[in-house]
């Protein structure tokens, strides 16, 4: 079965990214083409080889890129011209990227402190902007009002640090809550202009595995998280969720 659209997802790892891809590919779930962009090629590859073990019926291609603007631009564009992908239309983006820093406060400098905001949140919003583009490009200028159709979603995958901060991670939360802000200020833009825009708080450890953990609610399994990113690509303008928290059943409040 032909894909029905494409799905560019942006942090994709032999965990989450894994479990997200198989589902947005799997023909009984979203059946979409998906691009899968990380840093290191040769992690890239090994997972495109599982996954393609895994669905053999799943369209996997990958583009190694940080979130530095113009190798983003440049990731996109490869996307638009790759042969996989021909004739289809943007229909997912996720942006799912690791962030992590941690150091007191008097030992922080400006420059270490500024550097998860200009490349996790830079990134997002380049990663955004360009997804929006591709939107505009694939699915017209059209609003809602004037009898549009959903032209798409756009998945940020944050942590409970863009609610609320511990000691020693004021750099961190700074940048997951500055995430949080650009979504929920795109949401407000884009929606009456069909585009979905959600902000999901992964609060555990995502498995990619079906083991006696996830069975038991210890961690959340990452194929979960796909269906979950699923549900919200396809949910309908009458209703759409904005933030969800995303948690497995033993997780502590």
């Amino acid at each position: 079965m032909a894909p029905v659209g494409l799905a560019i997802l942006i942090g994709a790892g032999p965990a989450t990214g894994a479990g997200i891809a198989r589902i947005l590919a799997h023909p009984s779930h979203g059946n979409l083409a998906v691009a899968l962009l990380a840093r290191r090629q040769e992690a890239l590859n090994d997972l495109v080889k599982d996954l393609r073990k895994q669905t053999p019926e799943g369209v996997f291609e990958t583009f190694a890129t940080d979130t530095a603007p113009e190798n983003l631009r440049k990731a996109f564009a490869d996307i638009e011209s790759h042969g996989s992908f021909k004739d289809l239309k943007l229909r997912l983006a996720i942006y799912s990227i690791k962030n992590s820093s941690k150091k007191p406060f008097m030992q922080e400098t400006f420059e270490d402190f500024m550097d998860p905001l200009a490349t996790y949140v830079g990134g997002a919003m380049v990663f955004a902007q360009e997804s929006l583009k591709r939107f505009f490009e694939d699915h017209g200028e059209k609003t809602l009002a004037e009898g549009a159709e959903k032209k798409g979603t756009i998945i940020f995958t944050g942590t409970l640090g863009a609610l609320r901060c511990n000691a020693e991670f004021g750099s961190y939360g700074a940048s997951r809550a500055s995430v949080r802000q650009l979504a929920q200020a795109l949401a407000k833009e884009m929606s009456a202009k069909g585009v979905h825009v959600a902000h999901a708080i992964a609060n555990g450890r995502i498995t990619d595995a079906d083991n006696e953990d996830t069975k038991a609610g210890k961690h959340i399994a990452a194929e979960a998280v796909g269906k979950t990113y699923l549900f919200l690509h396809e949910q309908h303008p009458t209703l759409w969720t904005h933030e969800l928290d995303l948690r497995p059943a033993q997780e502590k409040f």
